[in-house]
């Protein structure tokens, strides 16, 4: 995972200023990973938004947000390459990165009862009572659903009692989602090594784009997939998360001490940096979260 491991020189791409290293896979690669567990609460609470209107709507709803979603997301990937030029993007990405991550650990799941995620019979990602694995009742989905969602809704969404808002809804929770992956590749892959006065493009705007590719694949399709990690490894999740809150401090970080005259002050991509190895090494202990076992398999029970 360390980039000294796996840095060379760069090597054009032959289009658009675009450069290729064989960290970049690394990048890649991280990008899946998180796009992919923050998929499943994606999955979930689409899911559930979706059971709020009658049955014949519901498939018809998330088509409306789904079309909703990938527009924003084109557009997010089409103009990557300014978001990486702008500095308050830093500030406003980063706080938001951590407001999420720190939102999901401390202050959601909070009930008595633990849930478990599971793959429903029709292959879509549903939450069960871990201890008896039965369904939420209709009162404990909407409780979900005020403490997932990443935008305020009202009685008429979670009553079910009009269809728009929840396709509305549907909508805004997709972009939310969509928002994670585009600040996490922009974090990722740093300033414009050229400053702020570079004219051309990032010469690795195309692992932002890649990023933001394999988000749209992932929106539907691999949740499951993912689950299936998490029945393995149940802290991955918790990982996610806490990858979410380093790269989104270093977003802060970065808005808050490098300047348009100095942009390399605190330098996170360069490996003769300390900052370089405190990220890094974050990063690495976090995505090592996600293999420690649950207190279950530790004390010798056996369970998952």
């Amino acid at each position: 995972m360390f980039m000294p491991l796996l840095a060379a020189s760069d090597v054009s791409l032959g289009f658009w200023y675009q450069t290729f290293n064989s960290h970049d896979l690394v990048v890649i690669a991280l990008l899946v990973l998180l796009e992919g567990m923050l998929s499943i609460d994606n999955a979930l609470v689409l899911g559930l938004l979706a059971k709020r209107v009658p049955k014949p709507l519901q498939k018809r709803a998330l088509t409306y947000g789904l079309v909703g979603a990938f527009v924003f997301r084109i557009l997010a990937v089409a103009t990557a390459s300014y978001l990486l030029k702008w500095r308050i993007v830093k500030l406003f990405g980063g706080g938001y990165l951590v407001y999420i991550a720190v939102k999901h650990l401390f202050f959601e799941s909070r009930e008595d009862r633990e849930e478990v995620v599971t793959v429903s019979a029709a292959g879509e990602p549903e939450l069960r009572i871990a201890e008896t694995g039965a369904a939420l009742t209709v009162a404990q989905e909407a409780e979900e659903l005020e403490q997932r969602l990443p935008v305020p809704v009202d009685e008429e969404v979670l009553s079910g009692r009009s269809f728009w808002w929840t396709v509305l809804v549907i909508e805004l929770t997709d972009i939310a989602f969509a928002v994670d992956s585009i600040l996490a590749a922009i974090a990722l892959v740093g300033s414009h090594p050229g400053g702020p006065a570079a004219t051309t493009p990032h010469p690795k705007l195309w692992v932002v784009i890649a990023g933001g590719v394999v988000g749209l694949m992932l929106m539907r399709v691999a949740a499951a997939m993912f689950i299936r990690l998490l029945e393995k490894f149940p802290r991955f999740e918790v990982s996610a998360y806490l990858l979410v809150i380093v790269i989104g401090l270093k977003l802060l970080v970065d808005w808050g001490f490098n300047t348009e005259a100095d942009p390399h002050r605190i330098n996170f991509h360069d490996y003769t940096h300390v900052e370089f190895w405190v990220f890094w090494l974050s990063m690495a202990v976090a995505l090592c979260v996600g293999f420690i076992p649950p207190k279950q398999q530790s004390a010798g029970t056996g369970k998952p």
